[in-house]
Formats: C-alpha cells, sequence, structure tokens
C-alpha cells in the first residue's frame, strides 16, 4: 500500500468520526454515476464525447489494461496531457487498479520530467505523441537512457509511434469479459491511501511531489457544493492547463454530483469564450490572465455567456478592474480561491458576498479548513495584525511523498505553512498580504508587494506589475517595480511614482526603481517566476554604478 505520509491512525479517526471521511473514493463516484445517470453525458473534449455509462467503461478497461500490461499495484504512473478525456479517465483508472498516479503539467520539459519519473521511481508515463509542435515521444526517448525503471510508454491520440502502446487500442477492446464482476474492488486504492501525486510549481527550483488521498477530495465536494449551490444541472470547463487549482471543481465536484464537463485541449481566448457559449457552461475554472484576455478580446460581444453563473478562479487573485469588466460585461460572479498544491485546503468567499469581498479578499473557510495567522514566535498574532497563513482540514493533503523530513518542516503540529502573510478584516475575511519570502524590508520597515502591484494594475496603461527588492548598501532592500504596459502605452518613472501617491501609500513603499520588459517570467503557467526578476535586477545592479533611482529598461 502507498501510505500517505501525514496520515496517523488519529487523524483519520477524527476525521471519520466528524463525518468529514466516508471511505469513499473517486472510482466509487464514478460507478455510482455509471449506475444511476448512466445515459447522461459524462466528459466531452472536441473530440470524444462520452455517457457516464461509456466513461466508467473506459476506467474499467484502462485499469485491466494497466494491470495486464505488467505494472503492479502502488508502482507509478505518470500522465502528461493536454485537456482530453483520457486525463481524468485514467486518473480515475489508476485508482481503480491501485496503482499511484502523477499528473504532470504539459508545458514540462526534459529536466523536470527526468526529476519527476526519477523520483517517482514512474513504471509508465502516457504522453502524446506530438502537441502544439512539440514531440513528446522523442523527449522521453531522450531521457530514458537515465530511466532504467521506467518500463512502458503509453500515447494517446490515433497516432502511434513504434516502441509505444495505444490508449486507444486499450479501450477499444473489451477485455473486461475476461474478468468476474467486482474484480477491480480487489485492486482499488482506500480512500485513505495515495492513489494520486501532483507538483508545485513553485519558484523554489525542482517541483515538489505531493500526496492527494481521494478521501480528501470527495470530502472538498461533498462541502463545497451546497455553497455554491452546484448540483447536477450544472455543466463545468476545464480550460486552464491545470488538474489542480482553478481546476478542482470540474475533476472533483463534476463527478461528485454527476454534472457534465467539457475540455478545452489548448487556451485560446476565443475558442474558450465558443466554448462556453456552445456548451451552455455554468462553472468556467480559469486563472486571472484567462479572465483578462477573454474579457478583453474584439468578439466578445459574438459569444452568449448568459449561462454562466460562476467564474472559478484560482492561482492568484483577479484585479478589482478586471473583475468589475468581467462581471459588467460577461456576467456571471468571480469566485477567488486561496490555495495550494501542498496544502489542499480552500478559502473563498460564499456566492452573496460583495464584489469587494470576493476579490479583495480570500474570503473564509467552508470545507472544514481551519486558518490561524502566526507571528515569528509561532503565536497567534492579535486582530488586525499581519501573520503568517498556517491551515489544516479534512480536505488538506498528507504531505510530500515518500519524504516525512519535508513533510514535518511544512506541517508542524499538524499545520500546513502556507508561506503567504495575511491579517482578519472587520467582517472576519481573509486579507492576504503576499508571500512571506516576498515581503521587502527597507530601513526595517517591512513592504508586501502585492499591495503595490494590485495598485499599479488599477493603471490603464498597466497589464502586468511585479515588485521585487533589490539590494542597497544603505537600506538592505529597495523596491523595483517591473512593468507589462499594455500595446502602446507607457509612462516615465516620475509617473509611476506620482500615481503611486494618489492612492495614499505611504512614501516608504514607493519603488525607487522601474524596468520595463515585454512579458513576465512564469513559474508554471500562472505564477509570476520572482526569483527570475530578483536575479535580474541584482545582475544589473552589478553592471552598473549604483546612484539614485533612474529609468533603466526603457
Amino acid at each position: 500500500m502507498a501510505q500517505a505520509t501525514r496520515y496517523t491512525p488519529e487523524l483519520i479517526e477524527e476525521y471519520t468520526r466528524a463525518g468529514s471521511w466516508d471511505g469513499a473514493t473517486l472510482s466509487d463516484l464514478w460507478e455510482r454515476n455509471a449506475r444511476d445517470c448512466g445515459e447522461r453525458e459524462a466528459i466531452a473534449d472536441s473530440k470524444t464525447r462520452l455517457t457516464w455509462a461509456e466513461a466508467n467503461l473506459w476506467i474499467d478497461r484502462l485499469a485491466l489494461r494497466l494491470l495486464e500490461s505488467g505494472i503492479t499495484r502502488d508502482q507509478v504512473v505518470v500522465l502528461q496531457l493536454p485537456n482530453v478525456v483520457e486525463l481524468p479517465l485514467l486518473r480515475v483508472a489508476c485508482e481503480k487498479a491501485g496503482l499511484v498516479c502523477l499528473q504532470a503539467l504539459r508545458n514540462l520539459r526534459h529536466q523536470e520530467m527526468a526529476y519527476i519519473l526519477r523520483h517517482m521511481e514512474a513504471t509508465a508515463v502516457v504522453i502524446p505523441w506530438r502537441f502544439r509542435d512539440f514531440d513528446y515521444f522523442q523527449m522521453v526517448q531522450e531521457i530514458r537512457a537515465g530511466l532504467p525503471l521506467l518500463k512502458k510508454v503509453f500515447v494517446t491520440g490515433d497516432d502511434v509511434p513504434p516502441g509505444a502502446i495505444s490508449v486507444m487500442e486499450m479501450v477499444r477492446r473489451p477485455v473486461e469479459a475476461s474478468y468476474p464482476p467486482g474484480y477491480l474492488k480487489k485492486t482499488t486504492c482506500p480512500a485513505t491511501q495515495v492513489s494520486l501525486v501532483a507538483h508545485t510549481t513553485g519558484t523554489t527550483g525542482l517541483p515538489k511531489l505531493v500526496e492527494h488521498p481521494a478521501c480528501r477530495s470527495v470530502s472538498q465536494s461533498r462541502r463545497r457544493s451546497p455553497v455554491y449551490g452546484f448540483s447536477r444541472d450544472d455543466v463545468f470547463s476545464i480550460i486552464g492547463p491545470a488538474s489542480f487549482g482553478p481546476n478542482s471543481p470540474p475533476y472533483l465536484d463534476a463527478p461528485f454530483l454527476g454534472a457534465r464537463c467539457v475540455m478545452l485541449e489548448r487556451f485560446d481566448a476565443e475558442d474558450a469564450l465558443k466554448l462556453i457559449a456552445k456548451e451552455r457552461v455554468t462553472i468556467v475554472s480559469v486563472v486571472p490572465a484567462q479572465l483578462a484576455m477573454m474579457v478583453r478580446h474584439p468578439n466578445l460581444g459574438r459569444y452568449d455567456l448568459s449561462s454562466v453563473r460562476y467564474w472559478w478562479s484560482a492561482g492568484a487573485s483577479p484585479s478589482y478592474e478586471i473583475s468589475l469588466e468581467v462581471e459588467g460585461k460577461m456576467g456571471g460572479k468571480i469566485i477567488n480561491c486561496l490555495g495550494a498544491v501542498d496544502f489542499g485546503g480552500e478559502v473563498s468567499s460564499p456566492p452573496g458576498a460583495s464584489l469587494e469581498e470576493r476579490v479583495l479578499t480570500a474570503g473564509r473557510t467552508f470545507d472544514g479548513t481551519e486558518i490561524r495567522l502566526v507571528g515569528e514566535d509561532s503565536k497567534e498574532v492579535s486582530m488586525g495584525e499581519v501573520g503568517e497563513i498556517w491551515g489544516r482540514g479534512p480536505s488538506c493533503v498528507s504531505g510530500y511523498y515518500h519524504d516525512k523530513q519535508a513533510t514535518n518542516l511544512a506541517w508542524p503540529g499538524g499545520w500546513y505553512k502556507m508561506g503567504d502573510l495575511g491579517r482578519w478584516d472587520d467582517k472576519g475575511n481573509l486579507v492576504v498580504v503576499g508571500r512571506k519570502k516576498d515581503m521587502i524590508i527597507r530601513g526595517g520597515q517591512n513592504i508586501y508587494p502585492l499591495e503595490v502591484e494590485s495598485l499599479l494594475r488599477t493603471h490603464p496603461a498597466v497589464q502586468d506589475a511585479a515588485i521585487v527588492g533589490m539590494p542597497d548598501p544603505i537600506m538592505g532592500e529597495r523596491c523595483c517595480a517591473y512593468i507589462v504596459f499594455r500595446p502602446w502605452q507607457r509612462f516615465p518613472f516620475d509617473e509611476l511614482v506620482s500615481f503611486l501617491k494618489s492612492k495614499n501609500i505611504a512614501l516608504y513603499k514607493l519603488p525607487e526603481r522601474l524596468e520595463i520588459i515585454g512579458q513576465m517570467p512564469l513559474a508554471g503557467e500562472q505564477k509570476i517566476d520572482k526569483k527570475v526578476l530578483q536575479g535580474d535586477i541584482a545582475e544589473k545592479l552589478n553592471n552598473e554604478t549604483i546612484g539614485h533611482p533612474d529609468e533603466s529598461g526603457q
């Protein structure tokens, strides 16, 4: 059995007794839906549409064929796929076969994939042959020499290269006829064991590998769905690149409810608008950058988006201005969620909250998650004071895969240290002020970059902004603003300062240098990689005479 690192018998008993965990797995949900509403459509991409009965049959065939290929219980299968129906079905098939599944972002390349496959001791990998002008099969062949445990390469799609196993052939063959009814019940991974591993896309180097037992996923859906009024009649969409973060509702709540889910293989703003309008999507999972691209697309008015109830946003906070545009032009309500792959719990605002609460705060907990704000002395801070956000609850992950030491460091006393800094407002909402590691200390005064970035993004000429610390021999650190301007827009450094002064922020928070760039470096496909920006400004400072702030980068 793939034991969950952090789940002790006492913890399992606590959440089971409280009714948070009842032993249900994701595969149980798909089987129930095949039995109760098998004729209803379950999942679709641009090429394939499956009912619940058809999808569950695919899951069974994939599970059986994986076992027949020689992969044995608790061995690891890594999926690196675009948004196609095979992705969620293979995830559930691995659970049914008693295998550990890891879903890798499709933009990872040789270094990251070699690390994941080696660290996970993966036996098999599932990939497309080619996608968006990249040859995934060739990449696997090039790194395979250093991966002696990697025995099987499965490929989706109709064209399969020599040496790979066709996933389509696996689902076309009626292998289930050779097995007695209920055969897979003997192999299915229990809910509190590890059947799914996620990887982070943070800025600390190679990905961290995080355990996601099924019990936490089912618990989250059970508590979240009633809060937002999700139902079997909803249509969920997957348009982002990851299976976690904003896409948690379609991957988890849709099967929990028996609701339909539609997938967009690669994001394009107009293609997303077409999908939402055509499929009458009600719950749209997005990252803020996708919202901005859709609401400002020149053809927005051609599409009927009246079906949308929620824009489910995660990964970062959408700006207030973009949020106003979205709700004014596209309808629906933005729900901004705070979470992390290696946390699992979730904080968000209820649907009845004001736009200000839903966007300018992280909201409140709802799925049994508990939050506390902790100072440097590891004690809770007073109301209104800033502290590091710690959390725990039944929707939380079980730790880092096969890494008890890293798990204990991240979860002291059973609380996860999120690395975010926050405070409570007078309505009980959690206000995130920034990342602890991003905090800039200028002459002994703390500056939280998120506050300044949020203000800069309200300027009509600014597309995106990031504030990073630059070393200073007198003050210790000063602020440098990196700005991506909108097309044909620009302003000088003194206008940046004047604009921020008009927002009445303290003078010590003002940036003291402006760097103009064409696009932000990203970690994964969602987060700005501030390590790159910090390295860039440090190198520039080393190569020039440090004087008073100027307009370098223009």
